[in-house]
């Protein structure tokens, strides 16, 4: 054997090299290449840490504590069974709640929806000024609940005469008018306006999204057809935005479920709330929270309850999507 062939490495001992790499070790696999995954998953752990310390692990335990009488405590004290559900259903006042959340719903979710899609329309057919117009439109939504009740309440629907929709009502030769007080209807006025000044903007992005994803050539073909005006809208717009208008429909129902802030700050300074003026938050805050006490057990109980609605109008919502959906096809 030539020297050259002595101080050639075998190939035991180069597949012994390969082994020992960390290359092929199972840790440098697991990392992929240059470490790729590691790398991913150390952007992405704060925000799983995250939702499973804040969302999920408060949504089991809150489901764990609904079978429980834990007062001022998260810790489970005596096990009562279903008996904080049956109190929330057995009580008038959050029968009325939830009544308030379906006529509060009935009004927000298809005035928002309609608002959106049409400043959504508008902003995709002018040529010039987009960016500024979106910017203009999307601020509200960076605008926080509480200090947009505030301004609601003090400064527009104030009831005072110097307030801002009492100014203009006078000057229209109309009459001061208590928006928040008295045995009037006024109030859903200011909720709706307000929650549809801060949700409209952020509707209208997606509505956006969604138009930019529909190819220029279609509408040139349905043109050249004879389609414009509403048939356009109506046959080519809205057919190609069922899949965002499923999405805006949906994060609209649990939005109006969520509602407690413009409730809370606006008709909680007086004392007590007009007939069907506490949605099923506001209560569950003012039953479990109010007194001085912490009663989670009951809380825990009516999470559970508005979270089952919400999934219950979801999978109906999906339900009736997929019907007209299967209809269309068939045609």
């Amino acid at each position: 054997m030539s020297t050259l062939d002595a101080q050639r490495p075998s190939v035991a001992d180069a597949t012994e090299g390969l082994s020992r790499s960390p290359r092929t070790s199972w840790l440098g696999r697991l990392g992929g290449h240059q470490g790729r995954n590691w790398w991913f998953l150390a952007f992405v752990a704060p925000f799983i840490i995250g939702l499973l310390l804040f969302v999920y692990i408060p949504i089991v335990w809150s489901a764990y504590l609904s079978f429980f009488d834990a007062r001022n405590t998260v810790t489970p004290t005596k096990f009562v069974g279903l008996a904080n559900y049956r109190y929330l259903l057995g009580d008038p006042l959050f029968r009325n709640s939830l009544l308030t959340f379906i006529g509060f719903s009935a009004f927000i979710v298809p005035l928002t929806f309609v608002a959106s899609l049409s400043l959504a329309l508008l902003l995709d057919g002018i040529k010039t000024g987009q960016a500024f117009f979106r910017s203009v439109f999307f601020i509200p939504t960076a605008v926080s609940y509480v200090i947009a009740a505030m301004i609601w309440r003090l400064a527009f629907f104030s009831g005072t005469r110097f307030g801002l929709a009492n100014s203009l009502l006078r000057s229209m030769g109309g009459e001061n008018v208590n928006w928040l007080g008295g045995t009037n209807q006024w109030y859903w006025l200011v909720l709706v306006s307000l929650r549809l000044w801060l949700q409209a903007g952020f509707y209208m992005i997606l509505f956006i999204a969604g138009l930019n994803k529909i190819p220029v050539e279609t509408y040139e073909a349905a043109a050249l057809d004879g389609a414009t005006g509403w048939r356009r809208l109506r046959w080519i717009t809205l057919p190609q935005l069922r899949a965002t208008s499923v999405a805006v429909l949906m994060l609209l129902l649990i939005g109006a479920f969520q509602a407690f802030d413009e409730f809370f700050n606006t008709l909680g300074s007086m004392g007590s709330y007009p007939p069907y003026a506490r949605p099923p938050l506001v209560h569950l805050y003012l039953v479990s929270l109010g007194g001085g006490q912490q009663d989670l057990g009951l809380g825990g109980a009516g999470t559970m309850i508005i979270t089952a609605l919400i999934v219950f109008f979801g999978l109906l919502q999906n339900w009736l999507v997929t019907r007209s959906e299967r209809k269309e096809g068939n045609r």
